[in-house]
C-alpha cells in the first residue's frame, strides 16, 4: 500500500510539473504600444528626432505599435522605419493629412480603412489573433468626437470575438480622471477661449467625458487602472512644446492631461500584467505626446 502511495505521489508531482511547464510555454508576453509622433517629425524635415524615436522604440521592443500623425508618410517610408524597430508587417490608413498606422512582428490582416465620417479616419486590423482599432479622434470638437466614438462602439459590439484592443490618441478625457481633471481651471478657461462658432472641445462649458464613457460601456477596460498612478498618468503635453504656441514650462505642467489610451476587451484586460506611460526621460523631447505600453499574456496558439 505504501508503494502505491509513493507511486501516486510522484506521478502527480510529475504531471503537475509538466502541466505547469506547458502552461508557461502555452502563453507568451505581448507588448502593445501606442505613440503619437507629432506631425510626422515636422512632415519629414526633422530627421534627427525621427532617428532618435526609432532608436527609442527599438529599445522598448514592442510586438505591436499603433502610430498617429504619420504626416508625409507613405507605406514604403513606414516599412523602412518599422523594419528598424523589428517590425516587418505594416498597415497605414492613408497617405495624406494625418494618417494612423499599425506595425507588428506578426502578419497583419486588414479589416477596414475608413475616412468617411471620421476626423482623421479609423484603421481596423487583426494581428496576433486580436482585433485592433487604431483611433485618432477629433482634436477640435466634442460633438464630433462623440459621434466617432459611437461609430467605433457599434463596430466592436458587432464582432464575433472577445479579443479586441482600442488604442491611440482619443483627444478625450476619461471620467475615471475627473477627480483630478476638475481642478484644472486654467485649462478649462484656455479651452473655453479657443471655442469658435463651429467647434468646441468643451461640452456646455465643462470638460467632456462622453466619448470615453461610450468606449468604457462597450465594455472596454482601461488597462491602466490599478497599474499606474492616476495623477501621474498624463500623456500630453510634453516639454517638446516649450516655446511653441505660447507654451511655457509652467503651462506644460498646468495643462497635463491623459488623452492617449489602451483599452481592451474584458477577457484581454484580465491578462494585462503591466502598463507603462513613458512621460519622463527621452520621450520628453521625441514628441508632444507620451507613448503608452501595455503587456498582455496571450496564448501562443493565437499567432
Amino acid at each position: 500500500m505504501r508503494i502505491h502511495t509513493h507511486f501516486l505521489f510522484f506521478a502527480f508531482l510529475f504531471v503537475g510539473t509538466h502541466l505547469s511547464t506547458f502552461s508557461q510555454q502555452a502563453n507568451k508576453e505581448l507588448k502593445v504600444m501606442t505613440y503619437n509622433i507629432w506631425n510626422g517629425f515636422d512632415w519629414g524635415k526633422d530627421t534627427t528626432r525621427n532617428e532618435r524615436l526609432i532608436q527609442w522604440v527599438k529599445e522598448q521592443n514592442p510586438d505591436v505599435l499603433a502610430l498617429q500623425e504619420l504626416c508625409n508618410y507613405d507605406v514604403d517610408k513606414l516599412k523602412k522605419d518599422a523594419a528598424q524597430w523589428g517590425h516587418h508587417y505594416v498597415q497605414i490608413l492613408k497617405e495624406k493629412g494625418y494618417p494612423t498606422a499599425l506595425t507588428s512582428k506578426e502578419p497583419i490582416i486588414l479589416i477596414e480603412k475608413n475616412v468617411d465620417n471620421f476626423w482623421h479616419g479609423l484603421l481596423h486590423v487583426q494581428t496576433y489573433g486580436i482585433d485592433f482599432f487604431v483611433v485618432h479622434l477629433s482634436p477640435s470638437d466634442a460633438d464630433f468626437r462623440l459621434r466617432e466614438a459611437q461609430q467605433i462602439k457599434s463596430r466592436i459590439q458587432e464582432l464575433s470575438t472577445d479579443a479586441y484592443i482600442i488604442l491611440g490618441d482619443f483627444n478625450a478625457h476619461s471620467p475615471l480622471d475627473a477627480y483630478w481633471m476638475e481642478s484644472k481651471t486654467a485649462l478649462k478657461t484656455k479651452m473655453a477661449n479657443e471655442k469658435n462658432e463651429q467647434y468646441s472641445n468643451l461640452r456646455l462649458g465643462e470638460f467632456d467625458y462622453a466619448p470615453m464613457s461610450e468606449f468604457l460601456s462597450i465594455p472596454a477596460i482601461d488597462v491602466s487602472l490599478g497599474k499606474v498612478d492616476r495623477e501621474a498618468s498624463f500623456t500630453f503635453p510634453s516639454p517638446a512644446l516649450i516655446g511653441l504656441y505660447g507654451q511655457t514650462g509652467e503651462s506644460i505642467i498646468q495643462n497635463r492631461v491623459r488623452i492617449d489610451y489602451i483599452l481592451a476587451s474584458p477577457s484581454l484586460a484580465k491578462t494585462c500584467s503591466q502598463v507603462k506611460i513613458f512621460n519622463h526621460g527621452a520621450p520628453e523631447t521625441l514628441s508632444d505626446h507620451f507613448p503608452v505600453m501595455a503587456v498582455f499574456q496571450i496564448s501562443s496558439e493565437t499567432n
